[in-house]
């Protein structure tokens, strides 16, 4: 048990340090025109233990938002969608996986859910991320469509990366 627990929390804590890295070193860097913005550090919080705890849950993803937030000068933009996207996790997990029963320490990832139930689970909660994140950036409706469109391709873009993140770091099955 404590040895699942510590490998569970090891993978966690690297997969942390390496895609907040990535976001702050990379992807907040990278100018796409100025309506893609990609958000992979996201994907934490999608992977973590689907029987996690409610309340660490939101701490983790408020802590996660808020480290993204210090290196982007974003003032709890992050911290405020990453919290929302926690809050909804677990009763999207339950809507689209009802059915699954998750071993203590699994995540919800593609290699327990398959590629087309990870891939409805990380469309919504990035859609979800996308729209709190970007509403509260203008903090206004008049370019409603503008905005929703930046919402939408990077809801894609973002997507796209976790899937060809995943595709990297998986492990391949011998045959």
């Amino acid at each position: 048990m404590i040895q699942i627990m510590n490998n569970v929390t090891v993978r966690n804590i690297i997969r942390f340090i390496s895609l907040i890295l990535i976001q702050v070193l990379v992807l907040n860097n990278m100018n796409l025109s100025g309506y893609l913005n990609p958000y992979l550090y996201i994907l934490f919080i999608l992977l973590l233990p689907a029987n996690i705890n409610r309340s660490l849950l939101l701490i983790i993803a408020f802590l996660t938002g808020l480290t993204v937030d210090y290196f982007g000068n974003t003032l709890g933009l992050h911290a405020s969608a990453c919290v929302a996207i926690a809050f909804m996790r677990p009763g999207t997990i339950n809507l689209f996986f009802r059915n699954y029963e998750f071993n203590s320490g699994e995540s919800p990832a593609p290699a327990s859910i398959g590629y087309r139930g990870f891939l409805k689970y990380a469309i919504s909660l990035t859609f979800i991320h996308q729209i709190i994140l970007f509403y509260l950036e203008v903090f206004s409706l008049n370019n409603f469509l503008f905005t929703f469109s930046k919402v939408m391709l990077s809801t894609v873009l973002s997507v796209l990366l976790m899937m060809i993140a995943i595709l990297i770091t998986s492990k391949r099955k011998k045959s």
